[in-house]
């Protein structure tokens, strides 16, 4: 009934090609152990069942009393099949929505009708990260795993806590950053029951821990380094295209932190287009926080590429040594995508070849405005999220997207993340907002929607409300 975990029908490979080691499914190696490099899922296509046409998929929307059918991302199992049903651990994750916004297509300079927002915030946790979480927590299954870490700047803490509270079998350990994690996802760690340990540091600092110890102890590891945590993400662009009726975009817009979701979603398409469900690549872009521009330095300015695996090792390593000796940090209001030592850059640079990708930053204030203008069209975002549609705007004003361009923008994760932040900007209270916004370099709210102040008096708020509305 179920797929078989036989390692000749899918396996793990390092994606070095001066490597190519494999390792079988139940390896629980997150890097290759004879070159450090990456590990992609892979799959013997041929030998496995594949539908004929991605319409299929949607039969599966009647069977809402099987989980695995009611899952946004294991409706899509035949895409993943590295493991077989009983395997799979689910919360009802990838239960979202894209959702055409005209006030965003307006903000952003494309014809109405042509931009979509793709809004991972319904997601139990309120994030993309469960997409990844389900298919890291199922190969966990597989192995036999006890204990979970992660390091994170909050949305992974958040689904690791819950997917490990409602399944009870593994215990959610937390590395997080001194005051680098918005209160919104600290709350979901702490109320979920995970350890969560906050070291003298950013994130990029408890990436390096949370991997040495993991190996130490012998800990799963469900940071996106993970290659089957890319898997579940690839499905975000499987609803994208059911979203339109299975037809490919022009462009995909996506926050760039770690760069999971931009690898994923490449090798989503490169799957799709090799088993002839898609006939053309959509183009990437992968949108970076000016203070956190690690991609666009190396991707644009540097012109550091893909070349097929045997890309620039030497200057990515002074870049990095660069980085350590002047102890940079990355610094944005977006938290989510405030890293400097994105671990999927290699796949991310695959991604960006494959769909003739492009990198931008955005100011915090362009993000900011941005995520203003995504509240007011009805989807509530976190700050990361605003990268993308910022990016939109910049890629639209320098002639790159045109008009006509028919645009998907990955809102990441949910309003209510980050509140302070979306007070701060909003409220009209100086104090909270030179606190929170002005050091970060956000200088104005030119899209705030302020709260009117009215006496407590009957007829003084009858009159401010018939003076506004």
């Amino acid at each position: 009934m179920g797929i078989s975990l036989k390692t000749d029908v899918s396996f793990q490979r390092c994606i070095n090609p001066r490597c190519g080691k494999e390792f079988g499914i139940t390896d629980g190696h997150v890097r290759c152990p004879e070159c450090s490099s990456l590990l992609d899922v892979v799959y013997d296509w041929d030998r496995l069942p594949v539908p004929g046409s991605l319409k299929d998929f949607e039969a599966k929307w009647s069977r809402r009393n099987d989980p695995l059918a009611f899952s946004g991302v294991w409706r899509f199992h035949e895409l993943l099949p590295f493991a077989a049903p009983e395997y799979v651990v689910t919360i009802g994750e990838g239960q979202t929505l894209m959702r055409n916004s005209a006030r965003a297509s307006k903000y952003v300079g494309i014809d109405e009708g042509n931009l979509y927002l793709q809004y991972e915030g319904m997601n139990p946790s309120g994030s993309f990260k469960d997409n990844g979480m389900t298919a890291a927590f199922t190969h966990a299954n597989i192995v036999g795993a006890r204990r979970a870490a992660c390091a994170s700047t909050g949305n992974t803490s958040a689904s690791l806590a819950v997917f490990c509270s409602a399944h009870g079998s593994m215990k959610a350990i937390i590395f997080v950053g001194s005051g680098k994690i918005a209160y919104g996802k600290l709350a979901q760690a702490l109320d979920h029951g995970a350890l969560t340990v906050q070291i003298a540091g950013d994130f990029d600092d408890a990436m390096t821990a949370v991997q040495e110890v993991s190996r130490r102890l012998g800990i799963y590891l469900v940071n996106s380094v993970n290659g089957f945590r890319l898997e579940g993400q690839k499905t975000i662009m499987y609803r994208v295209l059911e979203g339109l009726n299975w037809e490919v975009p022009d462009w995909i817009v996506v926050p760039g932190g770690n760069l999971g979701n931009s690898s994923a979603f490449g090798k989503a398409f490169i799957e799709l287009k090799e088993l002839g469900l898609i006939d053309r690549m959509p183009r990437l872009a992968v949108i970076n926080a000016a203070g956190a521009n690690t991609l666009y330095q190396l991707y644009e300015e540097r012109q550091l590429r893909w070349h097929d695996g045997y890309g620039d090792d030497e200057l990515v390593d002074q870049f990095f040594d660069d980085m350590t000796e002047r102890n940079a940090r990355a610094s944005t209001i977006a938290s989510a995508i405030e890293i400097n030592r994105p671990v999927n850059l290699p796949k991310c640079l695959r991604a960006l070849d494959a769909c003739s990708g492009v990198v931008r930053e955005a100011t915090d204030q362009q993000i900011l405005d941005a995520k203003a203008m995504v509240g007011a069209g009805g989807l509530g975002c976190e700050p990361a999220s605003g990268a993308s549609v910022a990016g939109a705007k910049i890629l639209r004003d320098q002639g790159i997207i045109a008009p006509s361009d028919r645009v998907v923008c990955v809102l990441t994760g949910h309003q209510l993340k980050d509140p302070t932040v979306t007070v701060a900007y909003h409220s009209g209270d100086r104090d909270l907002f030179n606190e929170v916004l002005v050091q970060r370099g956000v200088k104005r709210a030119q899209h705030a929607n302020r709260p009117v102040q009215a006496a407590n008096d009957l007829n003084e708020i009858i009159k401010a409300i018939e003076l506004n509305v």
